[in-house]
């Protein structure tokens, strides 16, 4: 090609890049683009819908489902309480939590090299909620997209009013529910039953709680929609610096697709609108010419029927490539599919795969980055694991009374006062009791012992430990302290007793 001819196609390609600009959802002054998606219908749209009512169960079920006593999952940040799969994690267990967000990164990470947006798609709560449900009810009162454009530019009719309260109501009620469960995952079942149950004016913070949390699913479900994941989600933005030519996205087979045009008896070259397309057709145009006059360049699968724009819920055109408001929900590829079934020509022009694979023909998953990534994950699962195997069940603070010396309680002996503080992390009460382990001497608690302690609750105290002079090592000597249960060590300090030295007897 000519130095000008490519200097030509590189202005082309660079004017019709509008898409990459702007989002779909935005116009060019700023104003929001209402959208209005045709249903999908078709195997993958059954399948999500499948697995929307399995997560649902999961979601409406799990709040009930209790480990001795404790809520399956619980993320109460209000009381830093948290409980993973009946395992209660307390404040000091802060770097478990730690190690834990870096293994979901890393995850996340290894997940999105590999399969691109697949959970946005399928199991993100956002999508879930949206498309599985409050989409099939707008379509059950409001009928399809169109229909929904009509009724929208309508005038207020008794028919229109009707339709809106109706659906509006439906989607108030079902955020008021949704609202409730979320708020069941960070303050407990329990506590969101007692404050319907019990009388408003008794938890009036609770229930202003659950009312803003309500409001607050109705507008992400009624008016922000699609917003939540094109401009306020940040995985949709990690996935320009995540995604590689070898990651499993929903993408249109351009090598299959293009030239793109209208079916005719007489089919006749349009002009594409991807830049990919355009090159590809300029080179069919090149290569036509060089043949006998009169022949057409042939076109390809797709037949520019739009279907895969009319479905799509973020208003985007997956011909045009990977784009960061595509959430891979799989509608275009139905509806290419059933447009590919009726004019007689294979399914999958737009399917899950690579870009490498639809300009090779083959599809590479485990690169040297997925690799490495697979390598460091399963690196911190063990880590977490071993940690988590051998957490104590308590957790102790014993420390030396700041400002304090040693006490010399008679010519032979000294004392020094402690204070501890002793946590129960464990889903069960415990009694417990303290015990001097080495060296010999006494321990001598200050006030009541710590006797029953209640799962997840702390107790404080103090004590004093007594030892002989001529069992000191020195200006610190090193003292172990055994917490016991029932006759068990369930934990075990050592910490330093303060004398005056050897060379000062």
């Amino acid at each position: 090609m000519r130095d000008d001819d490519q200097y030509n196609w590189d202005n082309i390609i660079e004017d019709t890049e509008e898409y990459r600009d702007q989002i779909a959802t935005v116009d060019h002054e700023g104003k929001r683009i209402w959208i209005y998606p045709k249903k999908p219908q078709g195997r993958y749209y059954n399948a999500r819908t499948w697995v929307s009512l399995v997560f649902l169960a999961v979601f409406l079920i799990m709040p009930f489902i209790k480990v001795n006593g404790e809520q399956f999952l619980l993320l109460n940040i209000l009381e830093r309480k948290f409980v993973l799969f009946g395992l209660l994690f307390t404040p000091q267990d802060f770097h478990l939590f730690v190690l834990a967000t870096l293994t979901f990164i890393v995850f996340i990470i290894l997940f999105t090299v590999v399969y691109g947006r697949l959970f946005c798609g399928w199991v993100c709560p956002q999508t879930v909620f949206l498309e599985m449900y409050f989409r099939k009810i707008e379509y059950w009162i409001e009928g399809d997209a169109n229909a929904q454009r009509r009724l929208d530019n309508a005038p207020w009719t008794s028919e229109k009013i009707r339709k809106k309260a109706l659906k509006h109501s439906i989607f108030f009620a079902i955020a008021v529910v949704v609202a409730n469960y979320f708020l069941a995952y960070i303050i407990g079942m329990d506590t969101v039953l007692q404050i319907i149950r019990e009388p408003m004016s008794e938890h009036l913070g609770g229930f202003v709680a659950m009312l803003l949390f309500s409001g607050v699913f109705y507008l992400v479900f009624s008016r922000l929609r699609e917003q939540v994941c094109t401009t306020i989600c940040p995985y949709g933005r990690l996935q320009d610096v995540l995604l590689v030519k070898e990651s499993i996205v929903v993408a249109y087979d351009y090598v299959r697709g293009e030239p793109r045009g209208k079916l005719r008896k007489q089919k006749t070259e349009e002009a594409p609108t991807n830049p990919v397309a355009q090159i590809q057709t300029a080179v069919g145009q090149a290569a036509a010419k060089s043949e006998t006059a009169g022949e057409t360049t042939k076109l390809g699968d797709c037949i520019d029927c739009k279907l895969c724009i009319a479905v799509c819920p973020t208003g985007i055109d997956i011909r045009n490539g990977t784009q960061l408001e595509c959430v891979n929900c799989t509608a275009c590829m139905d509806a290419c599919d059933a447009v590919m079934d009726k004019i007689g020509r294979p399914r999958d022009l737009i399917r899950y795969d690579s870009m490498t694979g639809i300009k090779s023909g083959k599809r590479k998953i485990f690169t040297p980055r997925v690799l490495a990534y697979t390598g460091v994950l399963i690196a911190l699962v063990v880590v977490d694991a071993i940690l988590i195997a051998n957490r104590g069940i308590v957790e102790t603070i014993i420390l030396r009374s700041p400002g304090q010396t040693y006490q010399q309680k008679d010519e032979t002996h000294l004392t020094n006062l402690y204070t501890f503080t002793i946590i129960n992390k464990s889903t069960e009460n415990l009694p417990v009791q303290l015990r001097l382990v080495s060296p010999e001497g006494k321990l001598q608690v200050v006030g009541q012992a710590p006797g029953m302690l209640e799962k997840g609750a702390k107790k404080q105290g103090a004590f004093f430990v007594e030892l002989e002079k001529d069992d000191l090592t020195g200006r610190k000597t090193s003292v172990v302290i055994e917490i016991l249960s029932d006759g068990k060590k369930i934990d075990e300090v050592e910490t330093s007793f303060l004398g005056p030295g050897k060379r000062n007897r």
